[in-house]
């Protein structure tokens, strides 16, 4: 694997558009076996969660002096956290873990630890139920790629 190649990957697996669906593809196609592809891209998209809620901390606590700031941020999760607060209590850290596991977008590790974040769940909680999402979804997106390939292989004659 070259370092172009390496890049390209790692940040396709931290972009919030892309991710694993952007990463693993994008690796396979430039020649890296699937395999080490999944493996490297599962790894960085796994480092989102940390990543994210550092992010998020760091920022909020600059802005929340600000009074504009939050007064929208406590009516804002005071809305979200009153609309889901049923589901948050049936599925918890197992729905953010099937969010993130689905590799369709919006749906992934940024999305799965912002909310998780907003509805002021636990920091080593949610980071592993973003990671073992991130697990499955590189087994889904990998499985897809891996029989893509092998579906193709019926058309094209290798010598």
């Amino acid at each position: 694997m070259n370092l172009a190649t390496l890049i390209g990957t790692i940040v396709l697996s931290f972009l919030p558009i892309s991710e694993l669906r952007g990463a693993i593809p994008f690796a396979v196609a430039r020649g890296v076996p699937l395999l080490q592809a999944a493996l490297l891209a599962v790894a960085c998209n796994a480092l989102v969660g940390p990543v994210a809620l550092l992010f998020l901390e760091t920022f909020h606590r600059l802005f929340y002096r600000w009074p504009f700031y939050a007064r929208l941020f406590d009516r804002f999760v005071a809305g979200a956290r009153s609309k889901v607060h049923a589901q948050v209590e049936r599925y918890g850290y197992w729905g953010i873990m099937l969010f993130v596991a689905i590799p369709l977008p919006i749906t992934g590790a940024w999305t799965g630890t912002l909310g998780a974040w907003i509805l002021g769940m636990d920091r080593k909680k949610t980071m592993l139920a973003v990671a073992a999402g991130v697990f499955i979804a590189g087994i889904i997106v990998a499985a897809v790629i891996g029989l893509g390939i092998g579906a193709l292989s019926i058309f094209i004659k290798r010598v």
